[in-house]
Formats: structure tokens, sequence, C-alpha cells
């Protein structure tokens, strides 16, 4: 506890920023965007595949371009980079709010996913896994503390405030909070971090003693063993909120008792993402990822089985239990195996592939409710998915651990 206090007192001038983004970019995150669907679709009367397809296409388009856009991250300064991508969020959030024809809702899709899921969290994620080492693991548990805080109360809040305002006037103050965080994080980045222990040599190396590129990485075997653990939480879990209105009408309850739920899993959340950071400071990440995502399997089996509100309470404990840890553990991944020269490269092709997954997710089960294929039978099919996901990445692992250097 000592050394955690001393950690935050010395770095938090630099723990901020990384917890700023991540909360702003809760505005491009699909459990903001989904709980605006029943609006939308009324709106532009839309079934929901039109809306799970058009949300898809405009979130695809973002992977895409993350692709690209990542590696701008080891190029540009936080504060620099940060700013730009604010920009464009305020943009999407205020095209969102004058969008009046469903044509245009691919577009709006594209910004708000690329600027706020793909770029703020990508920023984050990279300036954290570059700026500390030892403590890696706690600067990238602290940093997603944005994310929790933004799951924690913009549900609430935007549910309270429909009954007395317009969906699209909560879409103007959206952009106003964001436009605020600009000259926040310039002030906050005035003198970014170098830390210490990365005086002499600026980067450090990954399996095998080698700073991977990303043609490298995307060449080795273990980048793809992983890919099925990026896609699992992100295209599922994102599908479990996208599909928040549907899933309470098939349980026979009110919006707002589901929603009244999800501080229990933010809160679940965030200690498990704390337990983490602490964890891969110690342990590394390889004994961890086998693991971690097993409460899902357990998560969904509850989703698709439950009659009252108590089974979702439990089972959003455990979905919170992964998703708290799969924030730290999956970035710090990338930096203990490949390296952090390169890191923003990497990450961003990883960032891609984890978009892919949110955009697939939400157009797979909205179709599938639309054949007939109700989300409790989906929800089994995505237990056994998580439980063959876990047997592939401890292969992996056990292939691929020994390769990295000796935890100090």
């Amino acid at each position: 506890m000592t050394d955690t206090l001393a950690f935050l007192r010395q770095n938090l001038r630099w723990l901020i920023p990384g917890m700023l983004l991540t909360f702003l970019s809760c505005f491009g995150q699909t459990f903001f965007i989904s709980l605006f669907a029943g609006e939308i679709r009324a709106a532009y009367d839309l079934s929901h595949s039109a809306w799970g397809n058009i949300y898809a296409t405009g979130t695809l388009a973002s992977a895409v371009l993350m692709v690209w856009a990542g590696v701008l991250t080891d190029h540009f300064r936080v504060r620099s980079l940060g700013a730009v991508v604010l920009a464009l969020l305020i943009a999407a959030c205020l095209a969102m709010a004058g969008a009046h024809a469903a044509w245009t809702l691919p577009f709006v899709i594209f910004a708000l996913r690329f600027s706020g899921q793909g770029m703020l969290s990508h920023i984050a994620v990279v300036a954290m896994a570059r700026w500390f080492v030892a403590t890696r693991g706690r600067a990238l548990a602290i940093a997603g503390l944005g994310f929790s805080f933004g799951e924690a109360i913009l549900p609430i809040a935007v549910v309270s405030v429909l009954s007395a305002e317009t969906w699209r006037s909560i879409w103007i103050i959206a952009a106003c909070v964001v436009f605020a965080g600009i000259p926040t994080l310039i002030w906050l980045l005035n003198q970014e971090r170098t830390p210490k222990s990365m005086a002499a040599s600026q980067h450090v190396a990954g399996m095998g003693g080698l700073h991977w590129t990303r043609r490298a990485a995307l060449s080795h075997g273990l980048f793809w063993v992983m890919v099925p653990a990026l896609i699992g939480p992100s295209a599922f879990n994102t599908a479990f909120f996208f599909q928040q209105v549907p899933f309470a009408e098939i349980k026979g309850w009110q919006h707002f008792e589901l929603v009244a739920f999800f501080p229990v899993f933010t809160l679940t959340g965030i200690l498990a993402m704390l337990v983490a950071g602490w964890a891969i400071d110690r342990f590394g990440t390889a004994k961890l990822l086998p693991w971690f995502q097993l409460p899902l399997v357990a998560a969904f089996v509850l989703f698709s089985v439950a009659n009252s509100v108590l089974g979702v309470f439990f089972g959003l404990i455990l979905m919170g239990l992964t998703a708290g840890a799969n924030g730290p553990l999956v970035s710090a991944f990338w930096a203990e195996f490949y390296g952090t020269r390169h890191i923003g490269a990497i990450k961003s092709a990883a960032a891609a592939v984890m978009v892919l997954g949110s955009a697939i997710g939400p157009a797979i089960t909205g179709t599938l409710i639309d054949l007939g294929v109700g989300l409790e039978q989906q929800y089994i099919g995505v237990a056994l998915y998580f439980l063959i996901v876990c047997a592939i990445v401890g292969a992996g692992m056990a292939r691929y651990a020994a390769t990295i250097a000796p935890r100090t």
C-alpha cells in the first residue's frame, strides 16, 4: 500500500491524462451509443438487423483506419495527437445530434468509434505502456479507471435525463464535455513523462531480446493465437450492451431495471483492474492470460438461463472480472512480448482486431434476432466460445512464455 501511494504521488500528473482520455473515449463506446438504440431505431425506422449492420459498417471502417492511424502514437506527443482526436470526437458528437437521414448514420458511427473507442483508448494505453516499465500494470489499471467511471455514471445519467431532454440534446452536452478535455490535457502534459528507468535505453525489448516491428509481429504465431482472445470480449461484451434493450424486453424487465445493475459491473471491473495491475507487475502476463476469460463462460450461461434480475446481477459481476482485467492485461502483453519501440504500430493492429470484434458482435446478434434465434440461445454459444479461447491461449503461453526476458 505504501509503495502504491508513493507511486501515485510521484506520477499522478501523468496518470490523470490516461484516465481523462479513457473517460472521454466513452462517448464513442458501444455502452454509451447503445443507450440511444431505441430512439435511433424509432427516428430512422430501423429494424434490429438494420441498426446492427449500420453500426457494424461504421465500426468496421474505423477498424481499418486504426491500422494506419494507430502508428501515429509512435511519432507524435500525446498532448498534440490527443487534442486533435478530441476535436474529431466533438465533431462526431455534434454530427450525431444533427443527423436527420439514415444514410448518414454509418459515417457518424465511424467517426464516433474511430475517435472515441479507437484512438483515444489507443493513445492512453500506448502512453502508459511506454512511460512506465516496472509499474506498467498499475499504470494501465489506473488509466483504465476513467473508462470505468464513465461506465458507472453515464448510463444512469442518460436514462434519467432522457425523460426530460431529447436524445439529440444529450449528444450536444457530450460534445461540450469533450471540448473541456482539450485544454485540460494540454495543461497536464505541458511536460510529458520519460521514466528514469528508461533513461539509458528509451525502449524495452520483447521476445528473444528483440524490438519487434509490426510486420514481424504479424508474421509470428503468438499474435494469431491471441486474435480469438482479442475478438471475444470485444464482440460479445459489446453485443450484450448493444442489445440491452431487447434483452430487457425478453426477460420482461424495464430497461431502467437492467441499467441499474451496470454500476455493479463497473465496480467489479475496477477492483479486477487494480488487482490485475498488481498481478501483472508481480507475475507477468503469461501466467494470467490463460485464465482471465473463464468468468465470461459462467457469465453468459447466467445471462441465458436467468429468470430474475438476481441472475443478471451475478452475471455482471463475472463479466466485470474479465472486463476489468482485460485492459491492463492485454495491453501489458504487447509490451512484454513484443517490446515498446514499435508498440504503437503493433497495438494499432491489435486495436483494429478488437474494433473489428465490436463491429461483428452487434451485427451477428442483431441478424440472429431477426432470424428468430433469441439472445438466450445465442449466449450459450458465446459461453462455449470463451471456453475454447481459454484453451487456445493456454497452449500459446505454454509455447512462447519462455522466450521473454526473466522478470526481475
